[in-house]
């Protein structure tokens, strides 16, 4: 999930728009609601975020250390109106892991997102193999046997999630979080359990098994094999 601070409606509901166009899941929130939100999420919930986008605001070089006491790696970008050279050494200085002008499209933010987390150690790649499995981080198809499984956005969503925490259970409202984000009442938790039903039958068409391990009250695991027989 991206989380955007900015104070603007407009701005952010363009920027939320385009996210959630690309699936990836986003949510805007005014600054002065920013501090009291941040604080009281779960450790789960803030896992959860992929990255805050920090637009026009005031005392913006205060939000590093706000945001760093909750998740020391989650990348943190500045949106600027305008370049400013002093601006941005001031961002930086201050904590920012990126600063970029306006305007820039969500893929980028979303490449440039990983990056960051590439090398902060939180992602290690741009993609991640799991047997015959590949996933892209990019918003690309993922490859299943060397070629490309075209997947509704949200079952991707699921996919990559379940890859990128291939070492651990995760919760089906770890999961809702990861693709609807926080705090929407839109939708019915109970929806991720279709989504990952119908995204099982697509990889075990491909595979020939099951690679989503799932066990009742601890959650799912992403589990791929190397061979069969």
């Amino acid at each position: 999930m991206i989380v955007l601070i900015e104070k603007r409606e407009l701005v952010s509901d363009g920027y939320t728009a385009g996210f959630q166009r690309e699936g990836v899941p986003s949510i805007g929130i005014v600054p002065q609601e920013f501090g009291s939100w941040v604080t009281s999420l779960s450790d789960s919930d803030i896992n959860s975020v992929e990255a805050f986008l920090l637009g026009d605001c005031e005392e913006r070089t205060r939000y590093p250390g706000l945001i760093r006491s909750r998740c020391s790696k989650t990348p943190l970008i500045a949106l600027n109106d305008k370049t400013s050279l002093e601006q941005t050494l001031d961002l930086f200085a201050a904590g920012f892991d990126d600063v970029v002008s306006k305007p820039i499209h969500v893929k980028e933010i979303l490449v440039r997102a990983a990056v960051i987390s590439r090398r902060s150690g939180a992602q290690t790649e741009m993609q991640q193999v799991e047997g015959d499995v590949r996933v892209y981080f990019d918003g690309r198809s993922p490859e299943i046997c060397g070629e490309a499984l075209e997947l509704p956005r949200r079952e991707r969503r699921i996919l990559e999630y379940l890859v990128k925490n291939r070492d651990r259970r995760v919760s089906r409202t770890q999961i809702y979080n990861a693709v609807y984000g926080l705090l929407n009442e839109d939708v019915e938790e109970t929806v991720v359990e279709s989504h990952i039903s119908k995204l099982r039958k697509k990889l075990k068409h491909r595979l020939g098994y099951d690679p989503i391990d799932s066990k009742r009250y601890l959650g799912y695991m992403f589990n791929a094999l190397t061979e069969q027989g």
